[in-house]
């Protein structure tokens, strides 16, 4: 306040919202696992001379698309499918109003104003529908589970006997740089799979969304047919279920390379990549290989300008009876109508019974039943309710 001079205090700027957005070059959510916490920045207080406060920075959070996120009860709140989705996660709160702003012919020398609002803080679940960025598509027992083993964390079953592997494993592979992209070993195809046999139309429909694809041929030639063979049926399996899949981009490797020439004779006429899961041949120029025909096929996707974003629907307010008798208003207009106020000073408590007037908080009171004198609380404020006069 400027001595004769009026109110002059500037508003205090709102808090930054955090949002999650779907990326598609997020693979995973274990950025989650050891940082489980977002948090957006404050706004700043207002000073005098009505110099408002700058606003808080909101927070963008990149998670995989096909996230889903659900409330501690489970219910769903987003489905953020495509890249570019976003959904607000937590509202920052609002800024506070300088006592300039409560100037009026009524009040002539306001002596208080807001204080700011509290953001929101919540917890989140955070489930994710993954679709594989590379397929492993082999001959049953070729080595596909190992390899995933091998390069991601996943931990899947693995024995020397046909379809060990009944569902796609997925794991996770991350780079030193921070490249996510997720491997799916694929249950094992025979030749006709395309007609269902070996279980192969169930196989088959996982390998469907998968932006590359990693043929497996077993160099050991543990089934008896020579690495070519194997090449040449696994991709007309796949163009006769799909002819899409065979333009797929895609790498041809050579498993069990370390029983190359000690079992088998060697075959110098494969020309794909020899790797062996057991010994770790060829594993890092095969990821390389990987993280670079998966970040061009996500770059060749177009990408929609037409995102959703999910914004939390205007609340209005409930009026709800505790266990111990009190009344409990409940909703966010109604919340700030009191915690934006200083209730210890006299002309601030007028301005919130105003507002709590307008939102038609004590008209919902005489309704739902309270009489002269019953608690009512307001967040954590609680007060006698009176009847209008």
């Amino acid at each position: 306040m400027v001595p004769f001079g009026g109110p002059d205090g500037g508003n205090g700027g709102g808090g930054g919202h955090v949002w999650l957005v779907a990326d598609r070059n997020v693979a995973s959510l274990l950025a989650f696992r050891d940082h489980p916490h977002r948090r957006a920045t404050s706004g700043a207080h207002g000073r005098g001379k009505r110099q408002h406060g700058h606003a808080g920075e909101d927070l963008f959070v990149a998670v995989p698309e096909g996230t889903v996120v659900k409330d501690q009860d489970g219910a769903l709140l987003a489905d953020l499918v495509n890249h570019g989705d976003r959904w607000i996660a937590a509202q920052g709160g609002r800024g506070g109003k300088g006592n300039a702003a409560f100037l009026s012919n009524r009040r002539r020398a306001p002596s208080f104003g807001e204080q700011g609002e509290e953001g929101e803080e919540r917890w989140l679940h955070l489930e994710l529908k993954l679709a594989a960025d590379v397929a492993l598509v082999g001959y049953p027992n070729v080595g596909k589970s190992t390899l995933i083993s091998r390069i991601s964390a996943a931990k899947p079953k693995i024995a020397d006997y046909p379809f060990t592997t009944l569902e796609p494993n997925l794991g996770v592979v991350r780079t030193d740089d921070g490249f996510e992209l997720v491997v799916a070993d694929i249950p094992g195809l025979i030749e006709g799979a395309h007609e269902g046999k070996g279980l192969g139309h169930r196989f088959l429909r996982h390998i469907e969304r998968a932006r590359a694809l990693v043929v497996m041929v077993d160099l050991a030639m543990a089934e008896g047919t020579s690495p070519e063979e194997q090449e040449r049926v696994l991709l007309h399996e796949l163009a006769s279920y799909d002819p899409e899949l065979a333009r797929r981009p895609r790498l041809v490797v050579g498993s069990r390379a370390d029983l190359e020439g000690v079992i088998v004779a060697p075959h110098p006429e494969f020309t794909g990549r020899r790797i062996s899961a057991i010994t770790g041949q060829g594993l890092p120029q095969l990821v390389g290989d990987l993280v670079r025909m998966v970040d061009e096929a996500r770059k060749a996707e177009p990408v929609s300008e037409a995102f959703v974003v999910h914004r939390p629907e205007t609340e209005g307010f409930q009026i709800v009876r505790a266990d111990d008798g009190a009344w409990e208003v409940q909703g966010r207009a109604a919340l700030r109508a009191v915690a934006l106020s200083d209730m210890t000073n006299i002309e601030a408590l007028d301005y919130a019974r105003q507002r709590l007037q307008r939102l038609g908080v004590n008209k919902a009171l005489r309704q739902a039943g309270a009489q002269t004198g019953d608690s009512v609380r307001i967040g954590r404020i609680e007060l006698d309710y009176a009847e209008d006069d």
